[in-house]
C-alpha cells in the first residue's frame, strides 16, 4: 500500500508546503525511507521526525527539506518548527483515528520552508496544519479526479506563478 497526500497552508514567507508518501514497514516505502535516510546530499539530510528529543513520531516520519539551509533563522525553522509542526501534524492524524496501525506503517514528508520565513509560531502552525491535511488527503484518496479536472478547468496557478501575471 502507497498513499500519498499534499497541503499548502498559509502565505508569504511563513507558508507551509508538505508531500508525503505513506506505506507499510514491509513495502516500497520502507526501501525509500531507509534509502533517503542513508544517502543525504549536500543542504538536504533527511531526519527522524521527533515530538520532543528522543520521542520519534509514530508512524515514524522522515523529513526531507525541499531547500538547503540559508542562514540561522531557515535552520531553526527546518530542524525546529518546520519539524514539531510535522510531528505534532502527525500526531494530529493518529489521534484523530486517520491512521490505523501507526507501528506498522511510515511516512516520507518532503517539507517546503521558504528561505524568508520570519515567524517561527506561524511556520510551525502553518506545517501542523499541513502535516495533519497532507496525512488526511492521502488517506481519503483526495483530491479526487474530478476534483483535479474542476481545478484544471478553472485553470492552472499556484503561490509562486499565476499565468499572465507579469509581476
Amino acid at each position: 500500500m502507497i498513499l500519498i497526500g499534499e497541503s499548502f497552508v498559509g502565505d508569504g514567507a511563513n507558508a507551509a508546503h508538505t508531500n508525503i508518501v505513506l506505506g507499510s514497514l514491509d513495502g516500497p516505502v520502507a526501501t525509500a525511507w531507509a534509502t533517503a535516510l542513508a544517502t543525504p546530499s549536500a543542504g538536504h539530510v533527511p531526519f527522524v521526525t521527533v515530538l520532543r528529543p528522543s520521542v520519534p513520531v509514530k508512524p515514524f516520519t522522515l523529513f526531507v527539506s525541499k531547500a538547503a539551509p540559508a542562514g540561522e533563522l531557515h535552520e531553526r525553522a527546518i530542524w525546529g518548527s518546520a519539524q514539531a509542526g510535522l510531528a505534532q501534524g502527525v500526531a494530529d492524524a493518529v489521534a484523530r483515528r486517520l491512521l490505523e496501525n501507526p507501528d506498522e506503517l511510515l511516512i516520507i514528508a518532503a517539507v517546503w520552508v521558504n528561505p524568508a520565513v520570519q515567524d517561527l509560531d506561524e511556520s510551525y502552525r502553518n506545517q501542523r496544519d499541513a502535516a495533519f491535511n497532507a496525512v488526511k488527503a492521502a488517506v481519503e484518496g483526495t483530491p479526487t479526479v474530478d476534483d483535479v479536472l474542476k481545478a484544471a478547468e478553472q485553470g492552472a496557478y499556484n503561490p509562486f506563478y499565476t499565468p499572465g501575471d507579469r509581476g
